[in-house]
């Protein structure tokens, strides 16, 4: 049975949200609070699976709370519950809120939002890792696509395609930018999977404010576990672009295809929080995020009792990025055990990575990744193989 707290200073929606929630008293332990102090003085005496806050209350508003969860409890869920006349309050609590939702907000939805974030935990079951990783409140950047942001963001004659162009070359812009733009409170009908996509409706005023006053932008420290994060992005970014070309090749709608490009583009980023996290197992690291060490997930395994895919997987879903993306990141070593029998999102990154690992044929102690054989024979594509490598590398740097 998950605790979640609800926190709000009027005390008729809290009642309401009890009311509507009455069903779910048997998988849920609920406690409401009308303050963030209150709310911290609850958390203190007995610990909490999520908060679920308002963001408009007196003297500590949500985002306030949300901080001060994140530094004492790490492993809550964090949620903001907000209207949209709130804009400027939600964008204070992007480095710290795993998803927004927005007012009114009907029991449906947020079943399905905590459901999920249960679920997530199988994902990853060390407790410990777990805080780790809710603790990220953004991915660093390679410095220089950071610098090239800030010249857009701080110039008067700032582009928003050349804008949308530098977020979609870097793991950790796309993965925010979609984290925000696919979240309740922008209220879209359907999900975004394209970073170029995302920053045109979120608007160049938004993403400017997302980097200049909310700070959701970072940039890597120099020397991080000196590691080739270079080539770990060209690697990504490459792997993005050729699974939506397969996407395409199998005549996959436009959404599909965005889905493949973020999640080709996304599938390391596990290897980015260990890096960052871990720095005293720097060797450990470097062999991981090494072209060549692309099947090796029992080193990691040895290493940090889990593998890149799942850490990387279980961080994206907090964000609230869309199923079929963190499906592809958990699965994209082992797609086999995933239960879907057709083409999907999921394949096209499967496949799109290790044809990029074999195309880029790096020396080393590992084999070169290959597609899982079988897993395509069941889905009967083993055929199509080489049309893909024939289509979908051709013009690829």
């Amino acid at each position: 049975m998950m605790r979640i707290l609800f926190v709000d200073d009027e005390v008729n929606i809290l009642r309401a949200q009890q009311r509507m929630l009455m069903d779910m008293t048997d998988q849920w332990e609920m406690v409401f609070a009308q303050s963030g102090r209150e709310a911290l003085s609850l958390m203190a005496e007995k610990p909490f699976d999520g908060v679920v806050t308002d963001m408009r209350m007196p003297e500590m508003d949500g985002a306030d709370l949300l901080n001060e969860v994140m530094r004492l409890y790490p492993d809550t869920i964090r949620i903001v519950l907000s209207g949209h006349s709130e804009h400027e309050l939600v964008l204070k609590s992007v480095r710290t809120a795993h998803q927004y939702l927005a007012k009114p907000c009907d029991s449906e939805q947020l079943r399905s939002v905590v459901g999920r974030a249960q679920g997530l935990r199988g994902i990853l079951a060390d407790e410990s890792l777990r805080g780790v990783v809710s603790k990220m409140t953004t991915l660093p950047s390679l410095p220089d696509h950071y610098r090239d942001m800030m010249l857009q963001v701080e110039s008067e004659e700032g582009s928003m395609n050349v804008l949308g162009k530098v977020i979609s070359q870097d793991i950790g812009m796309t993965a925010k930018v979609l984290q925000l733009v696919n979240s309740a409170f922008y209220g879209l009908a359907q999900h975004i999977g394209d970073p170029v996509h995302a920053v045109r409706l979120l608007g160049f005023n938004t993403v400017r404010s997302l980097v200049l006053s909310a700070h959701v932008f970072s940039q890597l420290a120099d020397g991080t576990a000196q590691i080739d994060f270079a080539g770990l992005w060209d690697h990504s970014i490459t792997t993005g672009t050729i699974a939506k070309r397969l996407a395409a090749a199998e005549g996959c709608g436009q959404l599909f295809q965005e889905h493949a490009l973020a999640a080709g583009i996304l599938h390391d980023t596990g290897k980015v929080l260990l890096a960052v996290n871990k720095p005293e197992k720097a060797s450990v690291i470097r062999f991981l995020c090494a072209g060549d060490a692309a099947s090796s997930p029992e080193a990691e395994k040895q290493a940090f009792g889990t593998t890149h895919a799942e850490i990387g997987a279980y961080l994206l879903g907090l964000w609230g990025l869309p199923d079929p993306i963190v499906e592809a990141v958990a699965f994209h070593h082992r797609p086999a055990d995933c239960v879907a029998a057709t083409f999907t999102p999921l394949t096209a990154v499967h496949v799109a990575d290790a044809l990029e690992h074999a195309r880029r044929q790096a020396p080393g102690p590992c084999a070169p990744l290959a597609p899982d054989a079988e897993y395509l024979a069941r889905l009967g594509l083993a055929e199509r193989l080489s049309i893909w490598q024939n289509q979908c590398l051709t013009g690829v740097q």
